[in-house]
């Protein structure tokens, strides 16, 4: 929606500034205002990942390996997680899916009743450009689905 929104406001104003040219023609010639340095919005100077910095905090996952809290920053990959480019590519494909990963299950969501474990995770930071702060667990079927859909973002739990 952010790339939609600046690719509109550049289009209009090129609109107009062809417009202005044409407006001092038919009234002869007027200094025309000095051109302001317009700064781009970040995605469109890095591409979006060079907005997304998320801080992972995992816990009784099963995996003593697999807790802990992990830094992933995408564009390029690095941080302290211990799996960073393929989270930044599995986050890549989600939003080229559109999907929403860090969005809570609604609320009138039909959940199977199945336990998938004590695991919880925290994600805090920003994806793409848009505040993150959530928690995921496996408390029902939408939940388990949830954590599996951020894989591996999220450890695999036992």
């Amino acid at each position: 929606m952010l790339r939609r929104l600046t690719l509109t406001a550049v289009a209009s104003l090129a609109a107009l500034s062809a417009a202005v040219p044409a407006a001092t023609a038919a009234t002869g010639p007027l200094p025309l205002p000095l051109p302001l340095a317009l700064p781009l919005p970040l995605p469109l100077l890095h591409g979006d990942d060079a907005r997304t910095r998320l801080t992972v905090t995992v816990s009784d996952s099963g995996d003593p390996a697999a807790d802990g809290v992990f830094e992933l920053e995408c564009g390029p990959a690095g941080g302290s997680h211990p799996a960073a480019q393929q989270a930044c590519n599995r986050l890549d494909e989600l939003a080229d899916e559109g999907a929403a990963p860090f969005a809570p299950v609604p609320r009138d969501a039909m959940c199977t009743q199945q336990f998938g474990g004590p695991a919880t995770a925290r994600v805090t930071g920003t994806w793409r450009g848009r505040s993150i702060d959530t928690v995921l667990t496996r408390g029902n079927g939408c939940e388990i689905s949830r954590w599996n859909n951020l894989r591996p973002v999220l450890p695999s739990v036992r």
